[in-house]
């Protein structure tokens, strides 16, 4: 398969990358620097590097990336320093993800492009009556006015339900939704569920970006799992940590 990952330098980005070219993918990534990616990807023949900030390349140049790509995965996120959180660009996951489909769409390639989006447990699917906490609603209502990236996540999850739909001519999506984040070595047993078992502000749970890039992996290569999970918004934890 042909993949696209935007995010690649990012902590769970990087191990996407790795596990889908450890399967013998062909895999393409954009990111800002080289000097962010490990030496082994440069000299990977089945990895296309392009070095550019992604809202800088044109409709025509995203078009010609998207062009023979069986999926596009978006594991962007804003770094967790001031200029990360408070400056520009404030939509970057948003403006990614609407410019990535009108990409595809432009292409008119035979059958569907799937688009996995790494979102979060913060944000509700709105498609779903899932419960949620006064006291949750309360807080989360304060991180869209204090914390931009929050509302990024947000739109960009919003644009794939509300905009691409389930029925789009050119593609279906996934928005994957991580709890608490945390660093593991090893793929281990994780679980998947249509919305959050517990308070993503109270008594979040922890899942391993490993495992994350390993689901997102899943999606892209195994239809079975896709045709389950596709136009959803699913929540993963890990097992194996005490939740």
């Amino acid at each position: 398969m042909n993949i696209l990952v935007v995010g690649a330098s990012g902590a769970t980005g990087s191990q996407l990358v790795t596990q889908l070219l450890h399967q013998q993918h062909f895999v393409k990534v954009i990111v800002r620097s080289p000097d962010n990616i490990p030496n082994s990807w440069k000299e990977h023949t089945h990895l296309q590097l392009i070095t550019a900030s992604i809202l800088d390349l044109s409709d025509h140049d995203l078009s010609e990336i998207t062009r023979d790509c069986d999926a596009v995965a978006s594991c962007l996120g804003h770094n967790l320093t001031w200029k990360g959180i408070y400056g520009e660009p404030r939509k970057l996951v948003t403006d990614a993800t609407k410019r990535l489909c009108k990409a595809i769409a432009l292409n008119h390639q035979e059958g569907k492009t799937k688009f996995i989006l790494m979102n979060t447990t913060g944000n509700r699917n709105r498609d779903l009556d899932e419960p949620v906490s006064f006291a949750q609603k309360c807080v989360i209502s304060l991180l869209r006015l204090l914390l931009p990236p929050h509302v990024d996540n947000e739109k960009a999850a919003d644009y794939l339900r509300t905009q691409i739909g389930q029925d789009h001519k050119a593609i279906e999506w996934v928005a994957v939704r991580p709890d608490g984040l945390i660093n593991e070595d090893q793929v281990s047993d994780y679980e998947i569920y249509p919305s959050p078992t517990r308070s993503a502000i109270f008594n979040a749970g922890k899942v391993s970006r490993i495992n994350v890039a390993h689901f997102m992996a899943t999606l892209i290569c195994n239809d079975e799992v896709w045709e389950k999970w596709k136009g959803q918004m699913p929540v993963i934890y890990s097992t194996s940590q005490d939740n």
